[in-house]
């Protein structure tokens, strides 16, 4: 029953540990899978994000589509990490050489460093306002102005993020998104994603991540791909050009902690990479 292409492997990334992490389902033999089959899977699997990787196109470099239950995304961190890790693992790509995802956003350069992949994101990052301030975001989050630190900000490397600093750990935990001034205060941007976030230490922060679809809030346990846009935002407010690193914990208030590594080096351009490790914890296929 089933076809070749049905088979998919679940894995936990930003994780070296099963059951916590970020949840991912990888395709490997994706090539035949219609775009709307691929929509139909993603959402009967209803994780974070579903991966079909396309026909090898040159060695080491294999086409990547990936969905989340409602849509498909341009660029996503968890499944860049969790799918590089399975293709090694299972011995279709070379960890010794560079490993070429080509997604939505570009081409996504990992390399493995020991039981670590990193990748380099395709564009460097974006800050614009955001249609969030001080007092709409506190209103939003149940908290009060105070524990805001500053007016939201809105960063990509390819996925657009409302950044949101607070002033404690406290408040992160605290923090409750309300579904009607998310209506009012955020939809309206069109940018759907909100990232709060603590400083915990010079090169370390606590992080969430909230985002809806069809009107519905969720929590991720860990995204890459907001992480990358804090890094770049955090680098663009410094004056130091030097290199910079931050160690991202994501997740603890789901039960499913996450540690997302982040490096920006400034020259001429930025250049931003997102790290992190990744366990395989199942497979499966689908006969239908």
């Amino acid at each position: 029953m089933g076809k070749a292409g049905d088979r998919y492997y679940l894995l936990d990334v930003f994780t070296d540990t099963p059951f916590a992490g970020n949840p991912l389902a990888v395709f490997t033999e994706a090539a035949g899978i219609s775009d709307v089959r691929m929509q139909a899977i993603a959402t009967e699997l209803n994780l974070s994000e579903t991966v079909f990787v396309g026909t090898q196109t040159v060695d080491n470099r294999f086409p990547i589509r990936i969905f989340t239950p409602d849509t498909e995304l341009p660029f996503a961190g968890h499944p860049t990490i969790g799918t590089a890790y399975l293709l090694v693992s299972l011995g279709l790509a070379d960890r010794q050489a560079p490993l070429v995802l080509q997604a939505g956003v570009g081409d996504l350069e990992v390399h493995f460093d020991g039981d670590r992949a990193r990748f380099t994101t395709a564009r460097p990052v974006d800050v614009q306002p955001s249609s969030l301030d001080r007092m709409s975001a506190a209103e939003l989050l149940g908290l009060s102005a105070s524990q805001v630190v500053d007016d939201p900000e809105i960063a990509s490397c390819g996925l657009a993020y409302h950044l949101i600093e607070l002033d404690s750990i406290d408040a992160l935990e605290q923090a409750r998104p309300s579904a009607a001034s998310w209506s009012r205060c955020v939809s309206p941007s069109s940018i759907e994603q909100i990232y709060l976030h603590v400083r915990t230490g010079d090169e370390t922060r606590r992080s969430r991540m909230f985002s809806t679809a069809n009107g519905n809030l969720r929590e991720d346990p860990a995204t890459g791909s907001a992480a990358s846009a804090l890094a770049g935002y955090l680098a663009v407010q410094e004056s130091d050009v030097g290199p910079r690193y931050w160690q991202i914990d994501q997740g603890i208030e789901m039960g499913r902690p996450s540690r997302i590594h982040a490096w920006v080096e400034r020259d001429d351009a930025m250049t931003i990479r997102i790290g992190g490790q990744a366990v395989m914890v199942g497979e499966g296929k689908l006969y239908r």
